[in-house]
């Protein structure tokens, strides 16, 4: 498993239901985990965007077909990172 960052902005559309129904961040989560897509860390945060998740996936495939699902819906808009834990990217830089 891969971890990603995922960087979103919620659209007018996307606030309009946030507000009413904060509750349905969590819904999405679990659509997510239908996607194999596990959230380990999630934050609504100040800034240039709305919301930072740090998510566990098999694969770039994956990620990339959950950001095409979510932001077809029009509610938001995402940015996805791949992230290395940093023990693992000292162990890669140390092997060169």
């Amino acid at each position: 498993m891969s971890y990603y960052i995922l960087l979103s902005n919620l659209t007018d559309e996307g606030w309009k239901t946030v507000k009413g129904r904060p509750e349905r961040i969590k819904e999405v989560n679990k659509e997510l985990e239908a996607f194999g897509v596990r959230v380990i860390r999630q934050y609504a945060v100040l800034g240039p965007y709305d919301f930072v998740n740090v998510v566990e996936a098999p694969d770039n495939e994956t990620i990339a077909r959950v950001s095409i699902e979510l932001g077809a819906r029009g509610t938001i808009k995402m940015i996805s990172m791949a992230a290395v834990p940093i023990d693992e990217f000292i162990a890669s830089v140390k092997k060169s």
